[in-house]
């Protein structure tokens, strides 16, 4: 953009030279002298008047593209104002469409689940490296309470670890905190499923002796008087079956990847044992 210096500068210039101009053309018509005289003038002003009339339409095409620029500058940021909104507008219907896909996901869950469920979203997540938990917005006075289990359609997420009137803190099972009864479902052996960060758990008390496979599904066994039985833990991604000792070294990869949970399912009346009496 000019300055409002050049834009003066240039109406100065144009004005001087609108009035040589006709000073020049009046300087012709009205001389007394002869012809030659006349042509002596037209000869020195000629030039001068060319160059001149060159500068005044040099800038006055300068004066309408500056006009120009103006009207195209407030026509891109104006342009760039309705790309932002459609931006916008595009990654609301994102979201809202993703969630629409989670969604249903858990309203097919809590259709097909023999528990009471409680929808919730996840707040937010422990900073600390050492701690792996999440807190909802579901509280005591929505029925949560301490050792609810929370689930996904995935499988298992943790369980309540503290509750207050609206929020709760849950405990995720890759925690090293963590413990998790559990079989193996293939050949329904117990161990004990422990968070080791990074995402995995590890299963103990696995006997040596016991036929183990990289992809075998792990589940709850209802022991551990928090999680209902039968629920998805993860499968085993890792197995170490050493000469000697009574236990192998197997790794267990959850189902869910906590790093894009955005929502849990909270069980409120965990049954954790088919032989439980009926209240």
């Amino acid at each position: 953009m000019f300055s409002r210096k050049t834009i003066a500068g240039a109406g100065a210039v144009i004005l001087i030279a609108l009035v040589v101009i006709v000073f020049s053309f009046r300087y012709i018509r009205t001389s007394s002298v002869s012809g030659f005289s006349e042509r002596t003038a037209l000869m020195v002003l000629g030039p001068v008047q060319s160059a001149i009339s060159s500068s005044v339409g040099y800038i006055a095409d300068l004066w309408l593209h500056y006009f120009y620029l103006v009207h195209a500058a407030k026509e891109n940021d104006a342009l760039k104002k309705q790309l932002a909104e459609a931006a916008s507008r595009n990654n609301e219907c994102a979201e809202i469409h993703l969630a629409n896909q989670r969604l249903r996901k858990y309203v097919a869950l809590k259709d097909k689940s023999p528990y009471t469920l409680l929808a919730a979203e996840v707040i937010a997540s422990d900073p600390s490296p050492w701690f792996q938990s999440i807190i909802i917005n579901k509280g005591t006075g929505d029925g949560v309470t301490q050792g609810c289990p929370a689930i996904t359609g995935e499988g298992i997420v943790g369980y309540v670890l503290e509750a207050s009137a609206g929020y709760a803190k849950i405990l995720l099972i890759v925690d090293r905190n963590s413990a998790v009864d559990t079989l193996i479902q293939k050949t329904r052996a117990r161990g004990i499923a422990k968070g080791i960060g990074n995402g995995l758990c590890r299963l103990d008390y696995a006997l040596r002796q016991i036929d183990v496979a990289v992809g075998d599904a792990v589940v709850t066994s209802g022991f551990d008087g928090i999680y209902p039985k039968g629920l998805r833990v993860g499968s085993v991604s890792k197995v170490v079956r050493r000469n000697s000792g009574l236990f192998q070294d197997i790794e267990l990869a959850p189902y869910i990847d906590f790093k894009k949970l955005e929502e849990v399912m909270i069980i409120v009346n965990p049954r954790t044992h088919d032989f439980e009496s009926e209240p």
